[in-house]
């Protein structure tokens, strides 16, 4: 067996929907948690076993449902965030919709002392219809503070869902809904899907401000490389090369730096949306005459957010490209710049061994002539010796035949020494 085939097996249902009665209320947290956070934060979970009395957890994991009795809480770790789902099924339905929520279940200090920054907060109230009336809208209407509504019929029409997408006095969102014929585990994966529509949104949204905050630089960028680009192409004189290649590397820099900054939170962008548009597409949405449906709403302001993310992002990688480009045809004119002066230097060096072979020459000649004048002094001692002995010859001539055989023989040993130096020299080169 495969050591990780239990684990396969088990990946599948690691995160199961929710059986969900109605009515009943839900409350849910979504709290962004660094790394250095998780671990607190799952100490700070499991503090709540023991203050109901219950038996934590020795180990975290990606989920945990735990009931109870007059709540249940399921708790969930994704990548950025963990989400807490609190069900509470004894309704008082005396009391307003929202005016009962599942928080009131937990510790007050409690929840104040998670670890971690609160993305999402949100109540969902569901009521069943077929016990109860369906509220006219100008009821719904006042649950909501009087806030426009967003409303549909998911579900080919067994249920109805509104909401206002936004904050209300007790700082967390809202969503009502009518139970008309779903069973429990229907009305579960509603819920789920709901609660995760409303979390990936704005999770989504979350690279946005980056993204308009980093545009404004990137039109900047633009125009400063388009004028860079402009000096290279027209330039009739010589340029600074220093200073251009310091400004290209200042802004290839800031490009890569700023990639490194919005890369992870574009491509979560991204995938939220998936998400998002995933979960509206499985609510099978039927209009409510006069609002707008949820798809609606969020195809109208949420896509054209992701697409702006999603521009930014090409915008950097577009820039980055070009930076590159420039780079090129500014090392390519260094280059030809260098070789240019390397012709030039190597022009020069050779005119310049021309001279120097020139010298060597007439020093060799001067050579010849010096040792050429010396070897006659000491070969006269030598004839002069001969005929002091006895000898009898003509002095003067002699000597005077000597210089020239003297002279050829230094300048064939001149010669030969000079061969055989090149010839070493050659040999060197070939090694």
């Amino acid at each position: 067996m495969h050591p990780l085939r239990d684990a396969l097996y088990a990946e599948l249902h690691s995160r199961p929907f929710q059986v969900l009665p109605s009515p009943a209320r839900v409350s849910y947290l979504a709290v962004m948690v660094r790394s250095e956070q998780k671990q607190p934060e799952f100490e700070h979970f499991c503090s709540l076993y023991r203050y109901f009395g219950g038996v934590p957890p020795k180990e975290d994991g990606v989920c945990f449902e735990v009931d109870f009795g007059d709540f249940k809480i399921r708790r969930d770790k994704h990548l950025e965030f963990t989400s807490y789902m609190v069900t509470h099924r004894q309704v008082d339905s005396s009391l307003p919709f929202f005016d009962q929520t599942a928080l009131s279940c937990l510790p007050s200090d409690w929840l104040s002392a998670i670890p971690g920054e609160t993305i999402a907060a949100f109540h969902v109230a569901v009521e069943d219809a077929r016990t109860i009336p369906e509220a006219d809208i100008a009821l719904v209407k006042g649950h909501f503070e009087g806030m426009r509504l967003v409303g549909s019929r998911p579900q080919n029409g067994d249920a109805q869902v509104w909401t206002s997408f936004r904050l209300h006095s007790d700082g967390c969102g809202r969503f009502l809904i009518y139970n008309k014929g779903m069973s429990d585990s229907q009305l579960g994966r509603m819920v789920q899907r709901v609660v995760e529509i409303e979390t990936y949104r704005l999770l989504a949204l979350l690279a946005l401000p980056m993204a308009r905050r980093y545009n404004a630089k990137l039109v900047t960028m633009d125009e400063q490389l388009a004028r860079t680009t402009s000096n290279l192409a027209d330039a009739t004189e010589s340029l600074d090369e220093q200073a251009l290649l310091s400004e290209l590397i200042e802004m290839a820099a800031w490009v890569e730096a700023t990639r490194a900054k919005t890369a992870f939170r574009f491509s979560a962008t991204r995938a939220y949306h998936d998400l998002v548009i995933k979960n509206l597409n499985e609510l099978k949405e039927d209009e409510v005459s006069g609002h707008l449906t949820l798809t609606e709403f969020m195809t109208r302001r949420l896509t054209p957010a992701v697409r702006t993310c999603k521009t930014t992002g090409e915008h950097l990688e577009n820039l980055s490209m070009r930076i590159d480009r420039v780079s090129d045809m500014m090392r390519t004119q260094v280059e030809m710049s260098i070789q240019s002066q390397n012709q030039q230097l190597l022009t020069s060096m050779d005119r310049r061994s021309k001279i120097q072979l020139a010298m060597q020459h007439t020093v060799e000649g001067l050579s010849v002539a010096a040792i050429s004048y010396y070897s006659v002094g000491l070969l006269k001692f030598l004839i002069e010796a001969v005929y002091d002995k006895g000898v009898s010859f003509d002095k003067s001539l002699v000597i005077g035949l000597s210089v020239p055989l003297v002279v050829g023989g230094v300048w064939f040993a001149t010669r030969r020494i000079h061969k055989r130096f090149l010839l070493l020299a050659k040999a060197k080169e070939e090694k």
